[in-house]
């Protein structure tokens, strides 16, 4: 999450979990926002057609994610199997084989890294649809869960994530939908995303402390860390992270709704705190105090920039030279575009005994996705580590 200036929040609704059900009863229990019909022209959204459109998000999707997988994929796509009432646009088909091949690309890239994924599970459930004469937008949450393939020995066993889009429906002239659009809604990044996120760059006072970029080439250099007896429990920020990243703690405001940007950095300072980082009251707008409840939070809490400014002033924090020598309990930020300010943070919740860190945070809501992973993903950035 960028840097912000939200000073108290509302409490947000906590994350839906994402569960696989019947379509047809699911179908009838799902809000909608119909505006109506503007006139006897416009075709309407029934049940079917909403459970049309749930089963096409999740042939999408789960379409992606397979292309991840290291298995032949001799099998045409699910979403080719769409050919009536309900399918693929010209232009979104072209999007998605493209799509498909820059994935197909980067697991092979992740292969070079030494990473593979053995299987994976996708399903989408669709929240709620909103129509307004012949165009039907469709929100939906993708869970996914991959399993590692044991190319070390040491990966754990799954790496998992929750990511919400909204996809937009046009309607033909004999009532028939055709998917013209697919945008990601959440902030975030997610295992199967395929563009790196653009994000317009805030002001950033040069006169803050600057954290050194770190290197991501493996294997690095040791940088042993003591996880146990120090004042700081490495373990419970880890087991927080992992606790929490889909089952947002009600102590805390849920920052990931649209218009915030993002509950990342929000989310690892809880962690930093279940785990023995004190409090610094004071002023929420100045850098040098941290704090956060479910009422107010410091800016160095909820954003990114500012929580390297008052990670690095307060000297809680050291940096590190590369991504790899992190362990759990430390921290990853990363500059999507390297313009100078820095978009995201993260935390290690497991680090395997071959020097491998695995992060898990918010926006998008992800479980042990690994250094290497996001490397692949994202060649461009700016990475900046920071040890705990």
């Amino acid at each position: 999450m960028r840097s912000r200036t939200p000073i108290r929040v509302r409490r947000r609704a906590t994350i839906v979990a994402a569960a696989v059900a019947s379509i047809a009863a699911g179908a009838a229990l799902l809000p909608t926002w119909s505006a109506g019909a503007a006139s006897v022209d416009d075709p309407a959204v029934d049940a079917g057609t909403r459970a049309a459109f749930q089963r096409l998000a999740d042939a999408v999707f789960t379409d992606r994610t397979q292309a991840l997988v290291d298995v032949e994929r001799s099998a045409r796509p699910l979403t080719d199997g769409f050919l009536g009432d309900v399918r693929l646009s010209a232009g979104v088909a072209r999007g998605e084989d493209a799509a498909r091949s820059t994935l197909d690309r980067r697991k092979d890239l992740l292969a070079q890294l030494g990473e593979r994924y053995r299987k994976a599970d996708t399903a989408v459930t669709l929240d709620a649809t909103r129509v307004t004469g012949r165009t039907a937008k469709a929100e939906v949450t993708e869970t996914t869960t991959l399993t590692y393939d044991k190319v070390r020995g040491d990966e754990p066993g799954t790496t998992g994530f929750q990511a919400h889009h909204e996809l937009t429906f046009t309607a033909g002239p004999r009532g028939e939908w055709q998917l013209t659009a697919v945008r990601d809604t959440d902030p975030g990044i997610a295992v199967n995303t395929v563009a790196g996120r653009s994000v317009k760059a805030p002001t950033v006072d040069d006169t803050m402390p600057s954290a050194p970029r770190a290197a991501t080439t493996y294997p690095a250099p040791a940088k042993p860390k003591t996880l146990t007896g120090t004042a700081l429990n490495y373990k419970a920020m880890a087991a927080y992270a992992e606790k929490h990243w889909s089952n947002y703690n009600k102590d805390y405001p849920d920052l990931g709704g649209r218009g915030d940007g993002g509950d990342c950095t929000n989310f690892v300072s809880q962690s930093l705190k279940a785990g023995g980082w004190k409090h610094v009251p004071g002023y929420v707008y100045d850098y040098t105090r941290w704090f956060g409840n479910a009422e107010i939070q410091s800016h160095s809490f909820v954003g990114v920039n500012e929580w390297s400014w008052f990670a690095q002033n307060s000297k809680r924090t050291t940096s590190l030279a590369n991504v790899y020598q992190m362990d759990v309990g430390d921290v990853l930020q990363m500059d999507f575009d390297k313009d100078g300010a820095k978009d995201h943070t993260m935390v290690v919740s497991y680090r395997s005994p071959q020097g491998v860190p695995y992060l898990t945070y918010h926006s998008t809501n992800t479980y042990r996705r690994s250094v290497a992973s996001i490397i692949a993903s994202y060649s461009n950035a700016a990475f900046y580590a920071y040890r705990t």
